[in-house]
Parts: C-alpha cells; sequence; structure tokens
C-alpha cells in the first residue's frame, strides 16, 4: 500500500503552526521550474535554503545554465521570506560511477533510485552539518520521479545522519501545474530531459 505523503506534510505543517516555530529547511533543488512551486508553498513555514546538488547533469554547460535559473528565481520571486542558495560541487563521475552496468535501463527505474540517493545523502551530511532542522528536495513534483523511494530514501538518511527529513509528494495539490503556470510567468528555461546523458538520449529518440 503506497503511503500518502502529502497527508504528512499536512501533518508537519499543522504541527509547527501550532508551535509557532518556523525551522530551517535544506531543499535540495535539480532546477529552478521544479522549484518554484516548492518556494512558494513552504516559504511560509520553513526558513529555506536551496542546495543545487546534482552531478547527474550533462553537460557542464547544462548544469550551469540550470544553476543560472535557480539563482534568478530566487532572486525575482516575492516570496514568505528570503531564501539561501548553497552550490553544490559539480561531480559527474559520481554519478557515472553509480550509473555504471545501469546504462541501457529506461528512466524511472535502478539508475534513477541509486541517482536520487546519491544526491539526498549530500543534501541529509550538508543538513546534519551545518545544524539544519529538516532537509528534502524538490524531485517528488516530477510525474516521471518515484515519490514512495523518495521518501523512503530520506527517511533512511534522516536515521544515518540524525537530522529530520521532510515526508512529501510535491505533485499533489496540483504542484506540477503550478510549477509549470510559475515557469512561465517568470519564463524559466524549462529543459526537456531530466538531466543525465541518458535521459537525453531517452528524449531525442522520443522527438
Amino acid at each position: 500500500m503506497k503511503e500518502n505523503y502529502q497527508i504528512i506534510l499536512n501533518e508537519t505543517i499543522d504541527m509547527l503552526k501550532k508551535n509557532g516555530i518556523k525551522p530551517s529547511l535544506l531543499l535540495h533543488s535539480c532546477c529552478a521550474p521544479c522549484s518554484s512551486y516548492v518556494l512558494e508553498y513552504l516559504s511560509e513555514y520553513f526558513s529555506i535554503t536551496i542546495f543545487y546538488y546534482n552531478p547527474n547533469i550533462s553537460p557542464k554547460e547544462e548544469f550551469t545554465k540550470r544553476v543560472d535559473e535557480q539563482k534568478r528565481l530566487i532572486a525575482e520571486m516575492p516570496l514568505k521570506s528570503s531564501i539561501k542558495f548553497i552550490e553544490g560541487k559539480y561531480e559527474p563521475q559520481k554519478f557515472f560511477t553509480l550509473a555504471k552496468g545501469l546504462e541501457n535501463i529506461p528512466e524511472g527505474g535502478e539508475r534513477c533510485f541509486k541517482c536520487y540517493a546519491l544526491r539526498l545523502d549530500e543534501t541529509a551530511k550538508i543538513a546534519k552539518n551545518n545544524g539544519f532542522d529538516y532537509f528534502t528536495t524538490t524531485l517528488s513534483i516530477s510525474p516521471h520521479k518515484n515519490a514512495q523511494i523518495l521518501n523512503q530514501t530520506g527517511a533512511r538518511l534522516s536515521e544515518k545522519y540524525g537530522v529530520n527529513y521532510l515526508f512529501s509528494d510535491f505533485k499533489k495539490r496540483n504542484g506540477y501545474k503550478r510549477s509549470c503556470e510559475l515557469s512561465e510567468t517568470y519564463g524559466l528555461y524549462r529543459q526537456n530531459y531530466c538531466g543525465c546523458i541518458y535521459s537525453k538520449n531517452e528524449a531525442e529518440k522520443r522527438g
């Protein structure tokens, strides 16, 4: 039976409002479009720092372009509180190492699950080392990402590093639709593939 992570997020937010607290959140972001709705939604309840860590992205120019768009969105989007930004290292070899032997698996399979874990592990580590109250990722906003696996990975890393994971499924509440609307409002670059060379090849085959 699938867990409804939106209900768990609702309960967390209700608890924060009841206690009158606004904890710090390290939010892993894959790109500006996916972060747009999440920032709009959560900035009222959390003090957010965006962590852009995506060693899967190819080529380097694509990585840089997404970084620039993320920074621009943070600067231009009016939110309930100011957003801080941490740019992670570009470490493509880490991704290619985990993808070895999984190159031909279709997007959405085991290679992607390992990629989730790679990015979330670094996020959890940074959250722990810098005293954040919570960490989470924008990845679940995509219809192509497995929210069950993402949240299970987050829970495991929460235990490993001793920092709270914010359970969520941002595609709920029409989150993906809203992210598309915000992307249009701010003229955001919206890529046609997830980020890695394998997803790019799949996108090109689809035409």
